[in-house]
């Protein structure tokens, strides 16, 4: 197969003529032989590159999570780099100074399929100024590493709205980064004007393991394709009081607390009968982040079949039972999330507080998934429209 990458660097002047362009890149934004686009566009004399975007890691990755990325310029082609994720949720768009030495900006970043992640949401906000600006988005595509089928999760109440859910898709949304910008423009109203580039040779039931490609961490804690499984899920936990395993070697993978009694936890989710998956008592130690440095029992997930896995309830069934056998220690968390501080992280990231309201009264896991899984209306009309593959 082929991304959108390499097919615009065979055909540059299909969709950028001799305009000016911004390029919005990560550590993903490369061809099958690992080459950078930067340094594609750079070296290729047909593409007039200007200037660099980076989102949440920057445009190296070198960046953890939520920790603010600030401009520079380029080590290898001396191109100025602006930060697209700073301290405050202006800083996470491009400006219209920063658009005005270009006429088309591409972006070509590899999604993971959560809507939490916040590349899609960069994209977004990218149209947004486009738009107003007159400047053409090119989106060069890329396979949904967990497939294009199975979609899990709900909705996004309106006023919930954060830089981990700008609109109201699913956890887990089973749209290539391409078709989210399509359902973007059309479906949620952005109307700039947007070119993608098709990937050749991905079917819909593909995870990533099957195009051939190498993996790129897409970020510092999603160093394989089996964290991306488990992370519409598994990102529930960050929520809470629980370590989801930031800090130690399988982040999202594992996942625990000081407080947590590995076996105990074990039995309690297994009789929830959830499909696909197996927990492995452990413990760990996370090196950084939530109880660096301290001993926590804890689980390891182990997905022993993808296509009946349902990750977002798997997280929901660790919340409901974390909360049931921990009541006294188990907590939400409370600290400002993705730029809110005004409610809880945990209703940022199911979407409805009454998600979290059930959890805390005692529902089981049935009720639970009842309340968190419905899907947003818009997305079930607008979705067959924007699809690609």
């Amino acid at each position: 197969m082929r991304t959108g990458l390499e097919r615009l660097i065979e055909e540059p002047r299909r969709w950028l003529d001799s305009l000016r362009v911004g390029l919005v890149a990560n550590p993903t934004t490369v061809d099958r032989q690992l080459n950078h686009a930067v340094d594609l566009l750079h070296d290729h004399p047909e593409i007039d590159l200007r200037i660099l975007f980076g989102p949440e890691h920057g445009i190296r990755g070198a960046a953890q999570a939520m920790v603010e990325v600030g401009n520079t310029a380029d080590a290898s082609t001396g191109l100025p780099e602006v930060s697209l994720y700073g301290p405050t949720f202006e800083s996470l768009s491009p400006t219209p100074e920063d658009l005005r030495a270009i006429d088309v900006l591409i972006f070509d970043i590899q999604d993971v399929g959560a809507r939490y992640y916040t590349y899609a949401a960069t994209m977004a906000l990218c149209m947004k100024v486009a738009s107003d600006c007159d400047v053409k988005v090119v989106v060069l595509d890329r396979p949904n590493p967990i497939g294009g089928v199975q979609i899990e999760g709900g909705t996004l109440l309106p006023g919930l709205e954060n830089f981990c859910a700008l609109y109201p898709v699913p956890q887990r949304h089973a749209m290539t980064v391409g078709e989210l910008a399509r359902l973007y423009n059309d479906a949620f109203g952005i109307a700039c004007d947007l070119d993608v580039v098709k990937c050749e040779g991905w079917a819909r039931s593909d995870y990533y393991d099957a195009t051939g490609l190498p993996w790129v961490m897409p970020s510092p804690n999603m160093p394989t394709l089996e964290t991306a499984i488990v992370y519409p899920g598994m990102c529930l936990l960050e929520g809470t009081n629980l370590s989801e395993g930031r800090g130690t070697t399988r982040p999202f993978e594992l996942f625990g607390a000081p407080f947590v009694e590995p076996q105990r936890l074990r039995e309690e989710l297994q009789s929830y009968a959830l499909p696909g998956v197996n927990f492995r008592p452990c413990t760990i130690e996370p090196t950084f982040e939530k109880h660096a440095g301290r001993r926590c029992g804890a689980l390891q997930l182990h997905v022993e079949d993808r296509l009946t896995f349902d990750s977002y309830r798997t997280g929901l069934a660790i919340l409901v039972a974390a909360r049931k056998l921990y009541s006294r220690d188990f907590a939400w968390r409370t600290e400002m999330y993705e730029y809110r501080d005004d409610v809880p992280a945990i209703d940022l990231l199911t979407g409805d507080p009454a998600v979290r309201e059930a959890i805390d009264s005692g529902c089981d896991i049935a009720a639970v998934t009842d309340i968190a899984c419905k899907t947003p209306s818009t997305f079930n009309s607008g979705r067959p429209a924007a699809l690609l593959y």
